[in-house]
C-alpha cells in the first residue's frame, strides 16, 4: 500500500512538472539557432558574402558531412550529435519543434524524463548516422533534429495509435480534419520513405534519415512497452507542407 502511494505521488509530482525534456530540447534548438549564423540576428556573423562564408563553415563544424564522419578522426565522430541543435532555416527549426513539441510532450509522459532523452539522442544519432552511411562519399553538411523527431513520431505512433490528431493537408485545401495517429503518421511516414527513394545525396531534406528515425522508434517503442497498455488520448498536431 505504502509502495502504490509513493509511486502514485511521484506520478503526480511527473505530470505536474510538465515534459520538461522536451521543453528543454526545444528552447536548446531554438537558443542554438538565434546564436547562429541562420538566424541572421548574430552580428558576429557578418552580413553578405562574409556572413555566407562563415556560415558554411559553422555548418560544417557542427553539422555531418558524410565523407568525414567515417574518416577515422574522433571528432567527426562527435558531430551526430551537435547537429541535432543545428537548423539551416526560420522554416526548417519552426516545423521541427512543432512536431517535437505536439508529439514529444505525450511521448516523453509515457517514457519517463531520463529514458526520453536518451530515446531522443541515441536515435537522433543512428538516423543522421545512417543517412552519412548511404551517402558516404557526400560532402554535404547534414543539420536538424529531424531524425530524432522522427523517432519520437514513430513511438508516438506504436504508443498512442488511436489517439485523434487535427492534421492539415495541402491537397484538402488545408481544412482542418480530425483522424487517428495511426492514419497521419502512417500517410507520413509513406511519404517519407517514397522521397528517399527518389533523393540524391545533394543538398535538401534527408529523407533517409526520416525513415531510419521513424522506423528505430516505432521498433524501440514496440520492443520496450508492448506488453503494457496502449493509452488514447487527443492531440492537436499541424500536417502539412512544414515536414520534420
Amino acid at each position: 500500500m505504502l509502495c502504490r502511494m509513493i509511486v502514485k505521488w511521484l506520478t503526480l509530482r511527473e505530470a505536474a512538472r510538465g515534459p520538461v525534456v522536451t521543453y528543454a530540447l526545444i528552447a536548446g534548438c531554438c537558443l542554438a539557432f538565434l546564436l547562429g549564423p541562420a538566424s541572421g540576428l548574430n552580428p558576429s556573423y557578418g552580413t553578405g558574402d562574409h556572413l555566407l562564408t562563415t556560415g558554411t563553415a559553422y555548418f560544417r563544424h557542427w553539422g555531418v558531412v558524410p565523407d568525414e564522419l567515417f574518416s577515422g578522426a574522433a571528432r567527426p565522430l562527435l558531430t551526430p550529435l551537435t547537429a541535432l541543435f543545428v537548423h539551416g532555416s526560420w522554416l526548417h527549426l519552426l516545423g521541427n519543434m512543432l512536431f517535437l513539441h505536439v508529439f514529444g510532450a505525450m511521448t516523453q509522459e509515457r517514457m519517463g524524463r531520463a529514458p526520453f532523452l536518451v530515446f531522443y539522442v541515441c536515435t537522433g544519432y543512428l538516423a543522421l548516422a545512417a543517412y552519412a552511411a548511404a551517402n558516404a562519399s557526400s560532402d554535404q553538411t547534414l543539420v536538424g533534429a529531424s531524425g530524432a523527431i522522427s523517432a519520437v513520431l514513430g513511438a508516438f505512433l506504436c504508443l498512442f495509435p488511436r489517439a485523434r490528431v487535427t492534421s492539415l493537408f495541402p491537397f484538402l485545401l488545408f481544412l482542418p480534419l480530425r483522424f487517428p495517429a495511426w492514419i497521419v503518421l502512417m500517410f507520413w511516414f509513406a511519404l517519407q520513405w517514397l522521397a528517399a527513394q527518389r533523393a540524391e545525396s545533394g543538398p535538401g531534406v534527408a529523407y533517409l534519415a526520416h525513415v531510419v528515425g521513424f522506423s528505430v522508434g516505432f521498433l524501440y517503442a514496440w520492443a520496450r512497452y508492448r506488453r503494457t497498455t496502449r493509452v488514447r488520448r487527443p492531440v492537436t498536431a499541424g500536417e502539412g507542407e512544414s515536414q520534420p
